[in-house]
């Protein structure tokens, strides 16, 4: 934890009482492994009463947070912006560091095994940081839309997951975004491309495997029955892939009435809004409103209740065994450096 002051303030006593109170909230979620981005803290603030959900009183935070940062007087760490992030490649001092860091985060793919493939995607960057928490500890891939997914991104998830649903497993994408007019519209735009490119690489797929059995004089084309045989082929071929699911599982208005967070109006300006109110009414809610654990504890639900946990078991320990052979790599890397080398005995 880093309080570390590089501007000295003076704050008057209601500045003292809402950093007091950052401070408070932000501890909290720190002993579970979160932090927060300053969206996040500022809706717990105004979920928790302590100030009103205007924007005005968004932007007063943000000022009081970051003079309370320089100040010493707030944790560097407790606040996060996850929209701007330095990436480099890893180093290492020796070798043994590389087998040691691959033992400790050797996976195989414990998903291939299961009935379903799945993965969570979310509408906002700057809430990733909760999948980052709760995803890889399900081992489930998961990623931030920004919004509306763009095309090139749909298309390679349907390239990924049709290799899936072609090998007879199903598919479940967990879908999370705000319940706005483009929100909810975003789980049908991302199930409708979806669907589209699966579907259509799926006939592809079965087209080539037609003209394969005709080639090989499987089915003969000339033969009166050609279109029933060939179709029932190919139905049956179709029975042994898997099925494509996208299932919203937040923001919803069973969530929003279970968790009541605070309301904004619904953006009327959105092509979308009119139908949205009139399902809804005039008010919308953000998914940053809802408490990290909370969210954590949804996605694990969905995910732990599509999962066979005898297969999973066994993955986990056939993965523990090649981990462990790793990590005896690590602890004799003097001999293997001299089998290397030729100098064992």
């Amino acid at each position: 934890m880093a309080k570390i002051e590089y501007t000295p303030k003076k704050f008057s006593p209601g500045s003292l009482k809402i950093i007091g109170q950052a401070e408070a909230i932000c501890a909290n979620y720190a002993a579970q492994g979160y932090d927060l981005t300053l969206r996040q803290l500022y809706y717990q603030f105004v979920s928790r009463g302590l100030i009103a959900n205007k924007q005005t009183e968004y932007k007063r935070l943000g000022s009081i947070i970051n003079d309370a940062r320089l100040a010493g007087m707030l944790d560097w760490d407790y606040i996060v912006d996850r929209t701007r992030n330095l990436r480099s490649l890893a180093h290492w001092d020796e070798p043994t560091d590389l087998i040691k860091a691959a033992a400790r985060q050797f996976r195989t793919d414990k998903w291939a095994s299961q009935p379903t493939r799945i993965e969570v995607w979310i509408e906002k960057d700057a809430l990733v940081g909760v999948l980052d928490v709760v995803c890889p500890d399900l081992d489930v891939p998961y990623f931030s839309c920004r919004g509306y997914t763009s095309q090139s991104e749909i298309w390679g998830a349907a390239q990924r997951l049709n290799e899936y649903l072609w090998k007879g497993q199903n598919v479940l994408i967990l879908h999370l975004g705000d319940h706005d007019p483009s929100g909810i519209d975003m789980s049908r735009d991302i199930e409708d491309r979806l669907r589209l490119f699966t579907r259509k690489d799926m006939i592809r797929r079965m087209t080539t495997m037609l003209r394969k059995w005709i080639r090989d004089g499987e089915i003969d084309p000339d033969a009166d029955d050609y279109k029933t045989v060939a179709r029932t082929r190919l139905d049956e071929y179709e029975d042994t892939c898997g099925h494509l699911e996208i299932r919203r599982i937040a923001l919803t208005m069973d969530q929003v009435n279970e968790y009541q967070p605070p309301p904004n109006p619904a953006k009327m300006t959105d092509a979308r809004a009119e139908g949205y109110v009139g399902l809804y009414g005039d008010e919308s809610w953000e998914l940053d409103a809802l408490d990290p654990a909370t969210l954590s504890a949804l996605i694990r639900e969905h995910v732990e209740g599509e999962r066979n946990e005898e297969a999973w078991d066994e993955a986990i320990a056939a993965e523990e065994t090649a981990s462990e052979l790793l990590q005896g790599v690590s602890d004799r890397w003097d001999d293997v450096v001299n089998l290397l080398s030729g100098d064992a005995a």
